[in-house]
């Protein structure tokens, strides 16, 4: 026999008490469920195992350089679609999708910035933006930027996070690979540093171009960086690859990055290095 009456839902009333979507996300480091504020108000790093989520090119901006001292440049270059290409949808589609999510007009912000300071011109990588893919008009900017360090006499700082070239570009996505990196090559022939910072994931044509030309290398924890993918490379050799295998500890262990940052500390070790090269030119004079 029952000791109580179950009262029946009110009309119009769920039973069941909806949280509101967005608010909670699992970490893939340690699996604990994490509040989206918590983990925004710590730079998108989880406070209990510090698992780097990726982070947006704007939070990243703000996170490195002086408050309201970013100026942005070639924000309104866009890439067309020559070779007219389709696959599920159409480039164009692709295009007007990512420009709606992101509110960007391409996958790169560039302009110039002080941190700690000492002015800079830097491009920063937004991989929600078709997967941070380096067409033609992302070469462009990052070329562009570079040469406004020349031109302006302050190092370069990059920051990437990219998939690779974008094939929907073809051969003109490749060609933005010697692009970039002949422009890197006027800025070391001026004597200027240029900082390259390697966030997850750093692969394919922009690993092989300018992210890995940086006079420093700073990789973020366990940062995927790499030419290929593990899983083609393993593929293709057909063999086992060793555990961690293109992640940042390894290629730090390997001598293919000079060190690894964790996001909170990334701001005073830039302001550290960029006051060093300051220094030096300085005394060079």
């Amino acid at each position: 026999m029952a000791w109580f009456k179950k009262e029946p839902a009110a009309a119009g009333k769920e039973s069941k008490v909806r949280m509101p979507e967005g608010l909670w996300i699992k970490c893939d480091g340690c699996k604990e469920i994490l509040s989206k504020p918590e983990l925004e108000q710590n730079l998108n790093v989880c406070p209990r195992c510090q698992h780097h989520f990726r982070l947006g090119a704007r939070a990243r901006l703000d996170s490195l350089v002086d408050p309201a001292s970013f100026k942005e440049f070639d924000a309104g270059l866009r890439s067309l679609d020559p070779l007219g290409f389709k696959d599920q949808k159409s480039y164009l589609e692709r295009l007007k999708t990512a420009r709606k999510s992101t509110g960007m007009e391409e996958c790169v912000l560039c302009g110039t910035a002080a941190i700690g300071d000492f002015p800079v011109s830097l491009s920063v990588m937004e991989f929600e933006f078709m997967g941070g893919s380096m067409g033609s008009a992302v070469g462009e900017k990052v070329t562009r930027a570079v040469e406004r360090a020349v031109e302006a006499h302050v190092p370069f700082v990059a920051v990437t996070c990219s998939g690779g070239a974008r094939m929907q570009e073809s051969v003109l996505s490749l060609m933005q690979m010697a692009k970039t990196s002949a422009a890197l090559g006027r800025l070391a022939k001026a004597g200027l540093p240029y900082i390259s910072i390697l966030t997850d994931p750093t692969t394919g044509g922009v690993t092989a171009s300018y992210a890995m030309l940086g006079d420093i290398l700073i990789a973020e924890p366990k940062a995927l960086i790499g030419f290929a993918g593990p899983r083609v490379i393993q593929d293709t050799i057909r063999q086992a690859l060793p555990a961690g295998f293109q992640r940042s500890e390894f290629l730090l262990e390997h001598g293919f990055v000079d060190m690894i940052i964790e996001r909170k500390n990334l701001r005073p070790v830039l302001i550290q290095l960029l006051g060093y090269f300051a220094d030096t030119e300085a005394a060079a004079r």
